[in-house]
């Protein structure tokens, strides 16, 4: 299942704006509104799917539901812009691998000029929350997460909104690496379907109604 979601993905190639104007180039950057909601994960084709991954099968999923490319390659990220939930959004999957996210999120937060406290959002893997459980914050450290802990990084603080998706503990004796890079067992792949469901509508709550409001509704 997440295989299929990433299949699309996985054969972009990097395109070009060598021929867009200036003009073109800072109205694009100048997006009043704009939210840009990121998933983290790795690039690679081999890691589709992993529970590492699930961030990127988040950004699937929300293009999917709203008709929106993920097609572009810039700010180290493949991107895509449409509208969430009324909203205009910019879907983004870094691919610096998971542990440089921070360079990709701070070239885009940067280019298109954002405050990330309101109008970033970070969607990733936990393993503190049970499979398909899902958990909002407006702010707060990386927890472990090397992905986050990079972006706190390159941004210089943690406040910027962030879906926490749970893809289980790794069970006793297991690698950490190993389990987190594995894929979801078949009799857990409803619940992981049904969750990145929910993330796709938490991402709208957030943009609609606000963090808090997210929050009540999710967590």
């Amino acid at each position: 299942m997440f295989k299929r979601l990433w299949k699309c993905v996985a054969a972009i190639s990097e395109g070009s704006d060598k021929n867009r104007s200036d003009s073109e180039k800072e109205q694009d950057r100048n997006e009043d509104n704009m939210y840009i909601i990121v998933g983290l994960g790795n690039p690679e084709s081999k890691y589709a799917g992993t529970r590492h991954n699930i961030g990127f099968s988040a950004i699937t999923a929300l293009a999917d539901a709203n008709g929106i490319s993920v097609d572009g390659k810039k700010h180290k990220a493949l991107i895509g812009k449409g509208v969430v939930g009324g909203q205009k959004v910019l879907l983004a999957m870094p691919q610096t691998y998971m542990n440089l996210s921070g360079e990709s999120v701070r070239e885009l937060v940067d280019y298109y000029k954002i405050d990330p406290a309101e109008q970033l959002i970070v969607i990733y893997d936990d393993i503190a929350l049970p499979p398909g459980k899902l958990r909002i914050r407006p702010k707060g450290s990386a927890g472990g997460h090397n992905g986050i802990k990079n972006i706190i990084a390159h941004l210089g603080g943690q406040e910027f909104p962030r879906v926490r998706i749970g893809v289980g503990e790794k069970p006793k004796g297991w690698d950490l690496v190993d389990y987190v890079l594995g894929r979801f067992p078949k009799e857990e792949e409803p619940l992981m379907r049904e969750a990145l469901n929910q993330a796709c509508k938490a991402c709208e709550a957030i943009m609609n109604d606000g963090v808090e409001a997210a929050m009540n509704r999710f967590n």
